[in-house]
C-alpha cells in the first residue's frame, strides 16, 4: 500500500475552502439585496449651458467682508452685531452641535467598550427550586461585581459607514450654518438699502411739498388778479395735502424699516431707533469671475450642504447593505459573585466568561430589503435636491447679473428724462407765475418731474440691491474647506457617490 503524503498547509486550505462553501450556501439562503440599486447621478456644472449668460469677465469672487465695498461704517457694525446676537445664528450653532454629538456617538460604536458593574441583592431563595441546601429556603445577600468588555468586529463596515455618514452630516450642518449666516447678512444689507431708498424718496417728497406750496401761493396771487378761480385754489390745496400725506407715509415706512432691522439683528424695536440715515456708496464694479460654474459648487454653502448630504446617504446605503451580513461581537467578563460579604473577595468567588456572538438574518419578512429601498429613495431625493440647488444657484447669478445690466441701461435714459422733466417744470412755474399758462400745465409738469425723480432714485437703489443679491448669489465670500471638500476631485472629475451606493 502506498503511503499518502499531505503537503504542508493543504489541510488548512481545505478547511478554509469548506467554511467558505458553507458560508456561501448559508448566505444564499438568507435575505439579500439583489435587484435593489439606484442609477441617479449628481449633475456636473459643465453639463449646463452658461457661457452666454455667465460670461468670463476676469472679476473677483466676493470677499467675506463684501458689504464693506459700499463704504458705510454703520452697515458693517450692524452686520457684526447681528452675527453675534441673532437667535437665528444661535439656532444654526445648536443644530451643528447636535450633529457633532451624533457623530461622536457613531464613532464610539467603532471602538471597544468596557463596563464595570456592581450589584447587591437581598433575596429569599425557594426551598423547592434549583438552589441546593443550605441556601434553599433561606435569605441571602448576593454580591456581584463584573468588569466586562465587548467589541463588534464590524467585518462588513456597518459601524464605520454609520460613522462616515454622521461625519458627512456634520459637514452639511456646518455648511447650513453658513447658509443661515449669508441669508441673515444679505437680508440686513438689503433692508438697510431699503432704508436708504426711503430716505431718498423722503427728500424728494419734501421737495415736492415745497413746490406744491409754491404753486398754492402763485394760485392765490392769480386769483387776486382774476387769472384763476376758486377751482384752481382748491386743486392746489388738494395737491399740497396729498404731497404732505405722502411725506408722512414715508416717515412711517422709515420707522417700520428700522424696526425690521432691529428684529433681524435679534434686538428689540428700540434698537432700530438708534439707526441713523444710511450713507451707502456705489460699490465695486460688477464683473463675474472666470470659470464660474465649476467654482461655484465650492463657493455656495447651499450647494456644499446638498453635496455632503448625498455623501452621507451614500454611506447610509452601505450601512444598510452591511445589515444583510453576519454580525460578530466578541465579549469577555471577569468578576466576583458570592452570597454574603465574607466570601465575596475570595478566589472561590471569581467568575469569568469569554466568547463570540454571531447574528445572521435568515428571514425577516422583507424588513431589511424595505430598509435598503428606503435608503435608496433618500439617496435619489438627495441627488435631485443637489441638482436642483445647482440649477437654482446658476439661475440666481444669471438673473442678478441681467438685472444689473438692465438697470445700468435704464439709468442713463432715466437721468436724461429727469433733467428734461425738471427743466420743463421750472419753465412751467415761470410761465404760470407770469400768467402765460394755466395751472393744469404746471401740475402736469410737476407730476412728470416728481415721477422722474422717483424713477432715478428707485433705479439707483434697485441697482445696489441687485449688487447685494449678486454677492450673495456668488456665495458671499464662503469657501468650502471641509476636509479638503469631498472632494476637490468631485468638482474636477465625473466620479460620483452613486458609484459607491450601488
Amino acid at each position: 500500500m502506498k503511503k499518502q503524503i499531505t503537503q504542508p498547509g493543504s489541510g488548512a486550505r481545505a478547511i478554509k475552502a469548506g467554511l467558505s462553501a458553507i458560508m456561501a450556501a448559508v448566505l444564499s439562503a438568507c435575505v439579500n439585496y439583489a435587484g435593489i440599486h439606484s442609477d441617479k447621478q449628481m449633475a456636473q456644472p459643465q453639463q449646463y449651458e452658461t457661457t452666454q449668460s455667465l460670461p468670463a469677465e476676469s472679476g473677483h469672487w466676493p470677499a467675506a467682508d463684501w458689504a464693506d465695498q459700499f463704504g458705510d461704517a454703520q452697515l458693517k457694525a450692524l452686520l457684526e452685531e447681528a452675527l453675534k446676537g441673532s437667535p437665528t445664528i444661535a439656532q444654526a450653532r445648536a443644530r451643528l452641535a447636535g450633529a457633532q454629538a451624533y457623530a461622536d456617538t457613531a464613532k464610539a460604536s467603532t471602538m471597544p467598550r468596557v463596563d464595570a458593574e456592581y450589584s447587591l441583592q437581598r433575596q429569599q431563595f425557594s426551598g423547592t427550586a434549583e438552589v441546593p441546601p443550605p441556601y434553599a429556603g433561606t435569605w441571602q445577600t448576593q454580591n456581584t461585581g463584573l468588569l466586562s468588555a465587548s467589541y463588534d468586529l464590524d467585518l462588513w463596515g456597518k459601524n464605520r459607514e454609520s460613522m462616515k455618514a454622521a461625519v458627512s452630516q456634520v459637514e452639511a450642518s456646518e455648511a447650513d450654518a453658513e447658509v443661515v449666516k449669508l441669508t441673515l447678512t444679505t437680508a440686513i444689507a438689503r433692508t438697510y438699502n431699503q432704508l436708504a431708498r426711503l430716505y431718498v424718496l423722503h427728500d424728494i417728497a419734501q421737495q415736492e411739498v415745497g413746490r406744491r406750496e409754491q404753486i398754492d401761493r402763485i394760485t392765490a396771487g392769480r386769483i387776486a388778479t382774476g387769472l384763476d378761480t376758486e377751482v384752481e385754489r382748491k386743486t392746489a390745496q388738494a395737491n399740497l395735502a396729498t404731497a404732505r400725506s405722502a411725506l408722512a407715509g414715508l416717515d412711517g415706512s422709515i420707522l417700520t424699516t428700522r424696526y425690521q432691522l432691529a428684529a433681524l439683528m435679534g434686538e428689540g424695536p428700540d434698537r432700530g431707533l438708534a439707526i441713523t440715515r444710511p450713507a451707502l456708496g456705489v460699490g465695486d464694479e460688477v464683473r463675474l469671475p472666470d470659470n464660474l460654474p465649476a467654482n461655484l459648487v465650492s463657493r455656495r454653502p447651499d450647494i456644499v450642504a446638498a453635496r455632503w448630504r448625498v455623501d452621507a446617504i451614500t454611506h447610509e446605503v452601505k450601512e444598510a447593505k452591511a445589515e444583510f451580513y453576519p454580525d460578530i461581537n466578541l465579549s469577555a467578563a471577569i468578576g466576583l459573585d458570592a452570597f454574603g460579604f465574607g466570601r465575596f473577595l475570595t478566589a472561590a468567588s471569581r467568575t469569568a466568561n469569554v466568547g463570540p456572538a454571531i447574528n445572521l438574518p435568515i428571514f425577516d419578512a422583507g424588513a431589511l430589503r424595505a430598509q435598503l429601498k428606503g435608503r435608496y429613495a433618500d439617496f435619489d431625493d438627495a441627488v435631485a435636491t443637489y441638482n436642483q440647488t445647482l440649477i437654482t444657484a446658476l439661475s440666481n447669478v444669471a438673473t442678478q447679473l441681467a438685472q444689473i445690466r438692465s438697470s445700468d441701461v435704464q439709468l442713463g435714459d432715466a437721468q436724461t428724462a429727469q433733467q428734461a422733466a425738471r427743466e420743463a417744470d421750472d419753465l412751467a412755474i415761470t410761465q404760470y407765475k407770469g400768467g402765460l399758462t394755466n395751472q393744469l400745465t404746471v401740475l402736469n409738469a410737476d407730476m412728470n418731474a416728481l415721477q422722474a425723480d422717483q424713477a432715478v432714485a428707485n433705479l439707483l437703489m434697485n441697482r445696489r440691491d441687485q449688487q447685494i443679491a449678486l454677492a450673495s448669489a456668488l456665495g458671499g465670500g464662503y469657501v468650502d474647506t471641509s476636509s479638503e471638500s469631498i472632494h476637490s476631485a468631485a468638482a474636477a472629475a465625473p466620479s460620483n457617490p452613486v458609484v459607491a451606493a450601488r
